[in-house]
């Protein structure tokens, strides 16, 4: 039996897999980011892994010991080094034994889109990164925050939509469809309400910010030139880290390149597109795939194979056909 971690911040998912593919056991409990000013601290990564884990083995009827090996992707891990003794002492506390392995939580992104193997996978939510693997060896890109990275997140979309709002209203940029997309959206009794809402009511939190990115999506569908262009900087950008990574892993010339994503700044066409079409222009070896697995069960996949008993075809395809495919 096979532990996944995702953990996230509003939530942290947890999953238990079988040496057959079949899911054993799910539960969710409160996000694990301890980061963020509302966080009571790193303490509650402990509280979440605790309640999650005594969640998911009542589940599947066991105790935290019949947990062959389990992985834990936790947000913000390896960025803050003097916190990691506690970040990976905390799971031996709740599990009661030291199978298990501790990491960023994009891992679980790309061990779920590509079913842990090698591979780039780009994540493209609040946030952006990539995480890939080529022969046991795995690097990351990007991922350095929304006040000086993050390029192609939904953060980073939202900004310059409101960037764009901003110029907009001034008359320093025609109008277009995005100024009525956020006037009506933010309900703004007039054009300098949004400083009050984004400063004052919001306080600037990244992940209210972050989920004005539909909208910039929606004006670029009405036709709004400017909108359209941030989605497809966006595109590039998020290429240009999965084409990075493909060189820091070594991917010698002619040798195939499995490229997936996840995230939800995805769901939006223009950006998928734009993507697509900056892969294909920057290499010929990229193989773009839809995502197989959601993350947590690619946490899950990925604790099997760090316990050296990767799960075989025949699960992998068990674990598609039961419906337990592409996810957030």
């Amino acid at each position: 039996m096979f532990l996944g971690v995702d953990g996230g911040g509003t939530k942290t998912a947890f999953c238990l897999v079988d040496q057959d593919g079949r899911i054993a056991g799910r539960a969710r409990t409160a996000g694990s980011y301890y980061f963020s000013q509302a966080s009571e601290g790193i303490g509650i990564v402990e509280r979440a892994l605790r309640q999650g884990v005594e969640v998911v083995c009542a589940e599947a009827g066991i105790e935290p010991a019949g947990i062959a090996y389990a992985f834990f992707g936790l947000p913000g891990y390896g960025e803050a080094p003097g916190d990691l003794p506690v970040l990976d002492a905390a799971p031996r506390a709740v599990l009661g034994h030291d199978r298990y392995t501790c990491d960023n939580d994009t891992v679980c992104g790309w061990a779920g889109s590509l079913g842990a193997a090698d591979g780039i996978n780009v994540l493209s939510g609040t946030g952006s990164m990539t995480y890939g693997e080529r022969s046991g060896r795995g690097v990351r890109v990007g991922g350095w925050g929304e006040l000086f990275g993050d390029e192609g997140s939904a953060y980073w979309i939202a900004v310059r939509g409101l960037n764009a709002f901003t110029r907009m209203s001034d008359g320093r940029l025609p109008e277009g469809p995005l100024a009525g997309v956020l006037r009506r959206h933010l309900a703004l009794t007039s054009d300098l309400t949004v400083i009050d809402v984004v400063f004052n009511r919001w306080r600037g939190d990244r992940g209210e910010i972050a989920a004005l990115s539909p909208r910039v999506a929606e004006a670029a569908g009405l036709g709004d030139a400017c909108a359209a262009a941030i989605l497809a900087e966006a595109g590039r950008e998020l290429a240009l880290l999965v084409d990075t990574t493909r060189e820091r892993l070594g991917f010698e010339p002619g040798e195939p390149v499995p490229v997936s994503y996840s995230g939800g700044t995805f769901s939006a066409e223009a950006v998928l597109d734009a993507f697509t079409r900056e892969l294909k222009a920057l290499h010929a070896g990229y193989e773009l795939r839809r995502p197989l697995y959601e993350p947590v069960v690619g946490a899950a996949l990925y604790a099997a194979k760090l316990a050296g008993t990767p799960l075989d075809r025949v699960a992998l395809d068990h674990l598609l056909t039961a419906g337990q495919g592409e996810g957030e």
